[in-house]
Protein backbone atom coordinates (compact mmCIF):
# COMPACT_ATOMS: atom_id res chain seq x y z
CA UNK A 1 0.00 0.00 0.00
CA UNK A 2 2.85 2.48 -0.63
CA UNK A 3 2.62 5.34 -2.26
CA UNK A 4 4.92 4.67 -5.60
CA UNK A 5 3.29 7.05 -8.23
CA UNK A 6 6.70 8.52 -8.77
CA UNK A 7 8.58 6.91 -11.84
CA UNK A 8 8.83 9.51 -14.12
CA UNK A 9 12.95 9.37 -13.37
CA UNK A 10 13.67 5.88 -13.68
CA UNK A 11 15.10 4.05 -16.51
CA UNK A 12 13.62 1.00 -17.76
CA UNK A 13 15.42 -2.26 -16.36
CA UNK A 14 13.80 -4.39 -18.66
CA UNK A 15 15.80 -2.90 -21.42
CA UNK A 16 18.50 -4.76 -19.41
CA UNK A 17 17.43 -7.94 -19.25
CA UNK A 18 21.18 -9.21 -17.96
CA UNK A 19 20.54 -7.65 -15.21
CA UNK A 20 17.24 -8.74 -14.00
CA UNK A 21 16.18 -12.30 -12.65
CA UNK A 22 12.85 -11.60 -13.66
CA UNK A 23 10.59 -8.46 -14.18
CA UNK A 24 10.29 -7.21 -11.09
CA UNK A 25 6.80 -5.39 -9.94
CA UNK A 26 8.35 -2.80 -7.54
CA UNK A 27 11.74 -0.99 -7.20
CA UNK A 28 13.62 -1.02 -4.56
CA UNK A 29 13.60 2.68 -3.29
CA UNK A 30 15.31 1.57 0.30
CA UNK A 31 14.57 5.23 1.51
CA UNK A 32 16.74 6.31 5.38
CA UNK A 33 15.55 4.72 8.08
CA UNK A 34 14.80 6.64 10.77
CA UNK A 35 16.76 5.54 14.24
CA UNK A 36 13.14 4.60 15.99
CA UNK A 37 12.61 2.00 12.54
CA UNK A 38 15.95 0.40 12.43
CA UNK A 39 15.80 -0.23 16.53
CA UNK A 40 12.76 -2.26 15.30
CA UNK A 41 14.91 -4.71 13.69
CA UNK A 42 17.19 -5.03 16.36
CA UNK A 43 15.01 -5.41 19.10
CA UNK A 44 11.71 -6.73 17.38
CA UNK A 45 12.75 -8.77 13.99
CA UNK A 46 12.90 -12.21 15.94
CA UNK A 47 9.62 -11.54 17.37
CA UNK A 48 7.60 -10.53 14.41
CA UNK A 49 9.87 -11.10 11.28
CA UNK A 50 10.62 -14.00 9.59
CA UNK A 51 14.11 -14.86 7.49
CA UNK A 52 13.31 -15.67 3.91
CA UNK A 53 14.88 -19.30 3.88
CA UNK A 54 12.81 -20.67 0.26
CA UNK A 55 11.68 -23.39 2.44
CA UNK A 56 7.68 -23.90 3.34
CA UNK A 57 6.84 -22.91 6.57
CA UNK A 58 4.25 -24.15 9.00
CA UNK A 59 1.96 -20.66 9.91
CA UNK A 60 0.40 -22.40 12.97
CA UNK A 61 3.42 -23.41 14.36
CA UNK A 62 4.63 -19.84 14.20
CA UNK A 63 1.47 -18.54 15.43
CA UNK A 64 1.12 -20.88 18.25
CA UNK A 65 -2.35 -22.04 17.01
CA UNK A 66 -4.39 -23.06 13.96
CA UNK A 67 -6.41 -20.07 12.61
CA UNK A 68 -7.80 -18.72 8.99
CA UNK A 69 -4.39 -17.09 7.81
CA UNK A 70 -4.80 -13.34 5.75
CA UNK A 71 -1.69 -12.12 3.41
CA UNK A 72 -1.34 -8.61 2.69
CA UNK A 73 0.98 -7.95 -0.20
CA UNK A 74 2.73 -4.79 -0.12
CA UNK A 75 1.52 -3.25 2.87
CA UNK A 76 3.93 0.26 3.14
CA UNK A 77 3.85 1.53 5.90
CA UNK A 78 1.53 -0.84 7.69
CA UNK A 79 -1.38 1.20 8.91
CA UNK A 80 -4.01 -0.91 7.56
CA UNK A 81 -2.29 -4.07 8.47
CA UNK A 82 -2.23 -3.16 11.88
CA UNK A 83 -5.94 -1.39 12.57
CA UNK A 84 -6.78 -5.56 11.05
CA UNK A 85 -4.90 -7.44 13.07
CA UNK A 86 -6.08 -5.49 16.07
CA UNK A 87 -9.54 -5.29 15.10
CA UNK A 88 -10.37 -9.26 13.88
CA UNK A 89 -8.04 -11.25 16.45
CA UNK A 90 -9.67 -14.12 15.52
CA UNK A 91 -7.62 -14.26 12.53
CA UNK A 92 -3.72 -14.67 11.81
CA UNK A 93 -1.94 -12.02 9.70
CA UNK A 94 0.94 -12.40 6.73
CA UNK A 95 2.68 -8.81 6.07
CA UNK A 96 5.03 -8.89 3.01
CA UNK A 97 7.13 -5.78 2.06
CA UNK A 98 10.21 -4.90 0.66
CA UNK A 99 10.91 -1.59 2.04
CA UNK A 100 13.03 -1.47 5.23
CA UNK A 101 11.32 1.55 6.72
CA UNK A 102 7.67 0.99 6.73
CA UNK A 103 8.74 -2.97 8.06
CA UNK A 104 10.37 -0.62 10.83
CA UNK A 105 7.28 1.64 11.53
CA UNK A 106 4.76 -1.67 11.33
CA UNK A 107 7.21 -3.63 14.50
CA UNK A 108 7.08 -0.23 16.35
CA UNK A 109 3.27 -0.18 16.35
CA UNK A 110 2.93 -3.93 16.82
CA UNK A 111 5.37 -4.24 19.60
CA UNK A 112 3.45 -0.85 20.95
CA UNK A 113 0.48 -3.33 21.48
CA UNK A 114 2.33 -6.60 22.01
CA UNK A 115 0.62 -8.03 19.13
CA UNK A 116 0.61 -12.01 18.63
CA UNK A 117 -1.08 -12.21 15.28
CA UNK A 118 1.39 -10.88 13.14
CA UNK A 119 4.24 -11.79 11.38
CA UNK A 120 6.62 -10.27 8.52
CA UNK A 121 8.31 -10.66 5.44
CA UNK A 122 10.85 -8.09 3.89
CA UNK A 123 11.27 -9.74 0.78
CA UNK A 124 9.94 -10.03 -2.44
CA UNK A 125 6.45 -11.22 -2.10
CA UNK A 126 6.00 -13.51 -5.56
CA UNK A 127 9.43 -16.04 -3.78
CA UNK A 128 7.43 -15.93 -0.89
CA UNK A 129 4.61 -17.29 -2.51
CA UNK A 130 6.16 -19.50 -4.19
CA UNK A 131 8.55 -21.08 -2.21
CA UNK A 132 7.35 -20.27 1.58
CA UNK A 133 3.67 -20.58 1.57
CA UNK A 134 2.33 -23.83 0.85
CA UNK A 135 -0.83 -24.95 -1.23
CA UNK A 136 -4.21 -24.28 0.42
CA UNK A 137 -3.04 -22.16 3.26
CA UNK A 138 -4.48 -18.60 2.36
CA UNK A 139 -7.84 -17.94 3.70
CA UNK A 140 -7.52 -14.39 2.01
CA UNK A 141 -5.08 -12.05 0.00
CA UNK A 142 -4.99 -8.25 0.43
CA UNK A 143 -3.25 -6.25 -2.64
CA UNK A 144 -4.03 -2.60 -1.73
CA UNK A 145 -2.67 0.00 -4.27
CA UNK A 146 -0.25 -1.22 -5.51
CA UNK A 147 1.81 0.14 -7.64
CA UNK A 148 -0.14 1.36 -11.02
CA UNK A 149 3.32 1.40 -13.30
CA UNK A 150 1.19 3.96 -15.57
CA UNK A 151 3.56 3.96 -18.45
CA UNK A 152 2.69 1.98 -21.19
CA UNK A 153 6.03 0.25 -21.18
CA UNK A 154 5.90 -0.28 -17.74
CA UNK A 155 2.65 -2.42 -17.56
CA UNK A 156 3.92 -5.32 -17.71
CA UNK A 157 5.53 -4.90 -14.29
CA UNK A 158 2.14 -4.31 -12.16
CA UNK A 159 2.38 -7.57 -10.28
CA UNK A 160 -1.34 -8.47 -11.09
CA UNK A 161 -1.02 -10.59 -14.27
CA UNK A 162 -2.41 -14.06 -14.97
CA UNK A 163 0.72 -16.11 -14.10
CA UNK A 164 0.97 -14.26 -10.75
CA UNK A 165 -2.94 -14.79 -9.44
CA UNK A 166 -2.68 -18.73 -10.80
CA UNK A 167 0.53 -18.63 -8.34
CA UNK A 168 -1.76 -16.97 -5.72
CA UNK A 169 -4.89 -19.18 -6.28
CA UNK A 170 -2.72 -22.33 -5.28
CA UNK A 171 -1.64 -21.06 -2.16
CA UNK A 172 -5.98 -20.22 -1.25
CA UNK A 173 -7.85 -22.16 0.97
CA UNK A 174 -11.17 -23.34 -0.84
CA UNK A 175 -13.42 -19.89 -0.98
CA UNK A 176 -10.52 -18.01 -0.38
CA UNK A 177 -11.09 -14.52 -0.83
CA UNK A 178 -8.85 -12.01 -3.06
CA UNK A 179 -9.05 -8.52 -2.62
CA UNK A 180 -7.43 -5.75 -4.58
CA UNK A 181 -7.77 -2.08 -4.24
CA UNK A 182 -6.33 0.90 -6.85
CA UNK A 183 -6.40 4.28 -7.25
CA UNK A 184 -5.51 4.51 -10.41
CA UNK A 185 -8.73 3.30 -13.16
CA UNK A 186 -6.66 1.74 -15.83
CA UNK A 187 -5.30 -0.53 -13.18
CA UNK A 188 -8.46 -1.32 -11.88
CA UNK A 189 -9.70 -1.63 -15.60
CA UNK A 190 -6.68 -4.23 -16.09
CA UNK A 191 -7.29 -5.91 -12.81
CA UNK A 192 -10.74 -6.69 -13.85
CA UNK A 193 -9.35 -8.16 -17.36
CA UNK A 194 -7.19 -10.53 -15.38
CA UNK A 195 -9.68 -11.40 -13.04
CA UNK A 196 -12.29 -12.36 -15.32
CA UNK A 197 -10.46 -14.40 -17.64
CA UNK A 198 -8.48 -15.68 -14.76
CA UNK A 199 -10.14 -19.72 -14.64
CA UNK A 200 -9.14 -19.89 -10.49
CA UNK A 201 -11.14 -17.08 -9.69
CA UNK A 202 -14.95 -16.34 -9.60
CA UNK A 203 -16.05 -12.47 -8.59
CA UNK A 204 -17.98 -12.41 -5.90
CA UNK A 205 -19.79 -9.33 -6.84
CA UNK A 206 -20.66 -10.41 -9.91
CA UNK A 207 -19.10 -11.01 -13.62
CA UNK A 208 -17.47 -7.56 -14.42
CA UNK A 209 -18.44 -5.93 -11.47
CA UNK A 210 -16.74 -3.49 -8.97
CA UNK A 211 -17.65 -3.99 -5.12
CA UNK A 212 -18.38 -1.37 -2.67
CA UNK A 213 -15.56 -0.69 -0.64
CA UNK A 214 -15.50 -3.59 2.17
CA UNK A 215 -15.87 -2.22 5.77
CA UNK A 216 -12.67 -4.34 6.89
CA UNK A 217 -10.40 -1.93 4.45
CA UNK A 218 -10.05 1.14 6.41
CA UNK A 219 -9.25 4.44 4.64
CA UNK A 220 -5.26 5.16 4.84
CA UNK A 221 -4.17 8.67 4.72
CA UNK A 222 -2.88 7.85 1.42
CA UNK A 223 -6.28 7.32 0.69
CA UNK A 224 -7.92 10.52 1.77
CA UNK A 225 -5.12 12.59 0.41
CA UNK A 226 -5.86 10.95 -2.98
CA UNK A 227 -9.24 11.44 -2.85
CA UNK A 228 -9.00 14.84 -1.85
CA UNK A 229 -7.10 15.05 -5.10
CA UNK A 230 -10.30 13.73 -6.56
CA UNK A 231 -8.68 10.45 -7.42
CA UNK A 232 -11.20 7.33 -7.26
CA UNK A 233 -11.13 3.57 -5.74
CA UNK A 234 -11.57 0.54 -7.40
CA UNK A 235 -12.13 -2.27 -5.04
CA UNK A 236 -12.39 -6.15 -6.77
CA UNK A 237 -13.35 -9.40 -4.60
CA UNK A 238 -12.79 -12.59 -6.11
CA UNK A 239 -13.46 -15.55 -4.67
CA UNK A 240 -10.82 -19.30 -5.33
CA UNK A 241 -13.07 -21.37 -7.51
Amino acid sequence: MTDQHDHDGEHDDAEHPHFMRRIRSFVLREGRMTPAQQRAFDEHWARFGIDYTATPQDYAARFGRNAPLVLEIGFGNGEALAWASENDLGRDFLGVEVHGPGVGRLMNALAARAATNVRLYKHDAVEVLENEIPPGTLAEARIWFPDPWHKKRHNKRRIIQPGFVALLASRMAPNGLLHLATDWQPYAEHMLEVMEAAPDWRNDIGPGQYAEKPAWRIETHFERRGLKLGHGVWDLLYRKV
